[in-house]
């Protein structure tokens, strides 16, 4: 087996008892990335290899800095990595090297990683398909004529392909859950709040996208929870560092007999998915049944089209606040993709009165969903509304003849969890007819990270679809 193709917990365990070590596991990356990632285009801005190797060999006999000591890692192209070039996916910051770390980035080279480059995202990250004009498209492991989702699709694609044995995504707006479902790996979305970001810009409204951990195992997933999770005092809203790998080792120990899980599914027809896609998520719950859960269908439990006029309303508002240096400039502006063009235009023509009646809205559903973690320990619904589609749209026009009126609609499965921060876990549900992969949400409550982690464990060990089915 090639060193590669282990999980980010057996290789952390290996080089800590000293049975390979951190410049034999570069060596193994170094190695892969050229034979894989021309196909498929996930790792960008790569690290040069000289340099890599000397800092491995370096971490050779040097004190174990912590749990990714030694990894090759490769941070998402959203992400300041000091000394590495950092794009955003725009060509307005095409030859970017920052001299500093953002807070994520800091975190992870603390804990010993190694950054060997970035991984692929669209401009912005706006958009859950991974192109821009700096890199082109990143391609599905799985069917390289097929998007890897986004804007995490480089490091789901990384992830799927063997070539990091963990990664980091963001989640706005599925941000790492599509693209988990797209490339057949995890994706965890934790509560907001419980991994911070840096103190840039407004930090008090904008409390709709988070970092979070992806990985071929939901071990790795709480282990790199532990190295990015933990309160930055410069930033409001934060939640205490947990140890989220031992207790997903003691929470092992229990059986998921009595677990009550509700199936929103479609969210009755107002989330339209393409065929097969919910029979597979219902398979899926059908593991969650034979390990003693019980689940029950519900209607939906809130109007879709209120969820979805807040979101575009608060969404818009932000983005148009946070670009609002580029709109100003006509030159600047023209350079910006559509898609981030017409949030900013949406943004601004957004009242007062909407934003303010978007927060009641989502104040109601944040109610109304507590009410149903009265009823039901998890709640479950699809990670994708369709299969991966072809590398050359920008996105899908439309769903089972129903046209998209935004370039984002068809991801509308997302927003319940995102307006509300709630922790959701992204998990593969195999394969349709056409070998292409799909996956299934599992949300918890608000602060229930550990929770939804376990039952999310108790599904891998018994499906392992990341290794039943590595890439062709």
């Amino acid at each position: 087996m090639h060193l590669m193709d282990l999980t980010a917990t057996e290789l952390s365990r290996l080089i800590a008892t000293r049975a390979i070590s951190p410049s034999e596991t570069m060596a193994a990356y170094l190695e892969r990335l050229p034979a894989v990632n021309g196909a498929i285009n996930a790792i960008v801005s790569p690290c040069d290899p000289d340099a890599l190797m000397s800092q491995a060999r370096a971490m050779d006999d040097a004190p174990r800095r912590g749990w990714l000591h030694g990894l090759p890692f490769a941070v998402k192209d959203l992400v300041a990595v000091r000394g590495v070039r950092t794009t955003y996916g725009s060509p307005l910051h095409r030859d970017n090297v920052p001299e500093y770390d953002d807070l994520l980035a800091a975190r992870l080279r603390a804990a010993g990683a190694i950054f060997t480059g970035k991984t692929n995202t669209p401009e912005w990250g706006h958009g859950s398909h991974s192109f821009n004009p700096v890199f082109g498209v990143t391609r599905n492991p799985y069917d390289t004529t097929r998007s890897a989702g986004g804007s995490s699709g480089g490091a789901a694609a990384a992830l799927a392909a063997r070539l990091v044995p963990v990664a980091d995504g963001s989640d706005m707006m599925g941000s790492l859950r599509n693209p988990a479902a797209f490339c057949n790996v995890y994706g965890f979305r934790p509560s907001y709040g419980r991994v911070p970001g840096d103190a840039d810009g407004d930090t008090f409204l904008a409390t709709l996208a988070t970092d979070g951990p992806m990985a071929r195992t939901v071990e790795d997933l709480a282990r790199l929870l532990d190295v990015l999770a933990g309160e930055n005092p410069q930033v409001p809203f934060g939640r205490p560092a947990g140890d989220f790998a031992g207790q997903l080792k003691r929470d092992g120990r229990r059986d998921l007999r009595g677990l009550r899980v509700g199936w929103l599914g479609d969210w009755g027809g107002a989330y339209g998915c393409e065929p097969g896609i919910l029979d597979l998520c219902e398979e899926g719950l059908g593991v969650l049944e034979s390990l003693g859960a019980r689940v029950e269908r519900l209607a939906p439990p809130f109007p879709a089209e209120d969820l979805w006029t807040a979101w575009i309303h608060l969404r818009g508002f932000l983005n148009a606040g946070a670009k609002g240096a580029q709109a100003a400039d006509p030159a600047v502006f023209a350079q910006l993709k559509p898609e981030t063009q017409w949030e900013i235009r949406t943004g601004q023509a957004v009242s007062a009165a909407q934003v303010y009646a978007a927060s009641v809205v989502r104040s109601r559903w944040y109610a109304t969903a507590a009410n149903l973690f009265r009823r039901f320990d998890i709640l479950a619904m699809p990670a994708a509304q369709v299969w991966p589609f072809p590398a050359e749209w920008r996105w899908p026009q439309a769903i089972n003849g129903r046209a998209m009126d935004t370039y984002h609609r068809w991801m509308e499965v997302v927003v319940p969890v995102s307006l509300l921060g709630l922790p959701s876990l992204a998990v593969p549900c195999g394969f349709g007819p056409g070998g292409l992969p799909t996956g299934m949400q599992l949300i918890g409550p608000d602060g229930g990270d550990e929770a939804v982690l376990a039952v999310g464990a108790h599904y891998h060990r018994a499906t392992d679809w990341p290794a039943r089915r590595p890439p062709p």
